[in-house]
């Protein structure tokens, strides 16, 4: 069972070489140019200072890189928390956003041991895109309204 939840990056060093670490060095450059203003920019959007932007984008990146399950995945910041983000931040302050971020961890995790994620192909891509769509919606209103 425990085999399962070993990270990507343990079987990719074992065959690892210079040639691959330049590529991989490319890549994380291009990510960063891509992620890391992106970042800043959702982060003013969910009520937070661009160095917050800044250091989740690093944080993340890395525990990404370590605990992903692929040896080609990209992660990034994503647009749908940032309504999430500020209404909590707005409610609840730093304080609060630092609580829900754990709790949020905890549950994914959680989510991660009983393989919850399996569930996502039975929701309809409709509901998926709609989803989606409604969060971008909500985010050019509220720029548009400050």
């Amino acid at each position: 069972m425990m085999k399962e939840f070993r990270p990507k990056l343990f079987d990719v060093m074992k065959n690892y070489n210079a040639k691959q670490f330049g590529k991989d060095v490319v890549s994380g450059i291009i990510v960063a140019i891509i992620a890391l203003p992106l970042s800043i920019a959702l982060a003013l959007a969910s009520g937070v200072g661009p160095e917050q932007g800044i250091y989740t984008a690093i944080f993340a990146g890395f525990v990404i890189a370590f605990l992903g399950g692929s040896r080609v995945q990209i992660a990034g910041p994503t647009a749908a928390f940032a309504t999430i983000v500020a209404g909590i931040v707005a409610k609840n302050g730093m304080e609060g956003l630092v609580l829900a971020t754990i709790m949020a961890g905890i549950i994914l995790i959680i989510m991660g041991f009983f393989k919850f994620g399996n569930l996502i192909k039975y929701i309809p891509y409709t509901i998926t895109t709609g989803f989606t769509f409604g969060i971008a919606v909500t985010i050019l209103i509220v720029r548009l309204h400050l």
